[in-house]
């Protein structure tokens, strides 16, 4: 029996996932611990799972005055790693700090590349470690990293070259902090500030996402491999009445709600959305207060997108790579209004397969242009006819079970040295 660790210190979109192969992991006889927010305690809890509480609050960072400016900044690459470092500077050691007391004992670590934590947690551990992608950052000359599109104008190598271009730039605002933590903590040398580049050794990459929606390169190593999405359903959430009864009563309803992002001034935000559903003659459920529903809007709490997509006529949403697999899963056509990040890429994606509209960025959100896109939404029947093709596809695969037997079969951890990710 292992004692496995996974790193999920982002938002409910990154902590779910990690749950759904945390959960197969634990059928299959190990010992699975989350490393993640106090905030996803009880998720964690209902799951089975072990939880080490990380000292940092994606929603509360996000939700922050700095957390706002970083948003500001979220066209501008320079200025989104300025304000990052500026973010997460205060918050860095200490979320180093529980991250090697919460790995204690662990056979197996498994996280994203982050700061390349994988990396130093196995070296300092002395056992395997395998990296996780739920976005595709895996660096090939298909395409550009998700977080720097405008590389695809050079061509193969500008888009090979733009995935170390992103580690580089995080490696420059993260070294100070993950070099103090190596060298006084873990008693392990320094990195250069070339560790991006340098050769490494090889280590099993497994990417959460579809194949059917993110086609494997041919440029991509044997060590990777695309799993498809990891669903971490919730069979025993009760629906109330209240929600029962509105579905019940009228057409399908539009779902619209942005996860973990904040626009600048949420109210107006909300008033912006309501006043476009009513003018696209549109029934609409939104997350937020219950208290504030109306007769053709109704406002629910957390609610499982498992259960309540294939419910919808249609979903807008912010383009997170969990949304967007819940949304794509059910069924339904999606209209993408992405803020930063991973987000324009998995908008771009949810629009080249034929899924739903043209992508609205929040920043361009008008009640004009939010109405011109629900009406392409729930009125073009082909976004709903391809929408539905792949669900089914997406339905029929099962991508945590893939995880688990490519961890049991390469005997995690071996492998070749090359020039490649960690």
């Amino acid at each position: 029996m292992r004692t496995v660790v996974i790193f999920a210190a982002g938002s409910r979109g990154d902590v779910q996932p990690c749950l759904a192969l945390g959960r197969a992991l634990l059928r299959r006889g190990d010992t699975v611990r989350i490393l993640a927010s106090l905030r996803y305690r009880r998720l964690i809890a209902e799951a089975g799972l072990e939880l080490h509480p990380l000292p940092v609050d994606p929603v509360e960072i996000v939700e922050s005055a700095e957390g706002q400016e970083l948003l500001a900044g979220r066209r501008n690459p320079v200025a989104f790693i300025r304000h990052m470092d500026r973010v997460l500077r205060p918050r860095m050691m200490s979320m180093l700090e529980e991250t090697q007391v919460g790995a204690k004992g662990a056979d197996l670590v498994l996280a994203p590349t982050f700061s390349f934590l994988g990396l130093h947690l196995s070296e300092y551990l002395q056992v395997p470690h395998a990296v996780i992608h739920f976005q595709p950052s895996q660096p090939t000359k298909v395409f550009p990293h998700p977080f720097a599109p405008a590389a695809r104008m050079l061509g193969g190598v500008g888009n090979r070259l733009s995935f170390s271009a992103v580690d580089f730039g995080s490696w420059m605002v993260f070294r100070r902090f993950v070099n103090a933590w190596r060298r006084e903590s873990l008693g392990l040398p320094e990195l250069s500030l070339s560790a991006p580049f340098r050769p490494v050794r090889q280590a099993p990459v497994l990417c959460a996402f579809s194949p059917t929606v993110v086609p494997r390169p041919s440029d991509w190593g044997r060590n990777v491999h695309v799993t498809g999405f990891w669903h971490h359903d919730q069979p025993l959430w009760t629906p109330p009445r209240r929600l029962l009864a509105f579905l019940s009563d009228g057409p399908p309803p539009v779902y619209v709600g942005f996860g973990s992002m904040k626009t600048g001034d949420p109210e107006a935000t909300d008033a912006l959305v309501r006043t476009a559903l009513r003018r696209a003659n549109l029934r609409g459920v939104l997350p937020g207060d219950p208290a504030t529903s109306e007769d053709d809007i109704l406002v629910v709490d957390d609610t499982p997108h498992d259960w309540l997509f294939p419910r919808m006529a249609a979903v807008v949403h912010h383009g997170g790579a969990g949304t967007t697999a819940s949304a794509l899963r059910a069924g339904r056509p999606s209209l993408v209004c992405p803020f930063f990040g991973d987000q324009p890429y998995w908008a771009a994606r949810v629009h080249e397969l034929g899924a739903g509209p043209t992508p609205l960025p929040v920043c361009r959100l008008t009640v004009a242009a939010l109405v011109d896109r629900l009406h392409a939404l729930t009125q073009h029947a082909p976004y709903t006819e391809t929408a539905r093709r792949l669900g089914r596809d997406l339905e029929a695969e099962d991508g945590v079970a893939r995880a688990c037997q490519v961890l049991d079969r390469l005997g995690v951890g071996s492998g070749p040295v090359d020039r490649g990710r960690v």
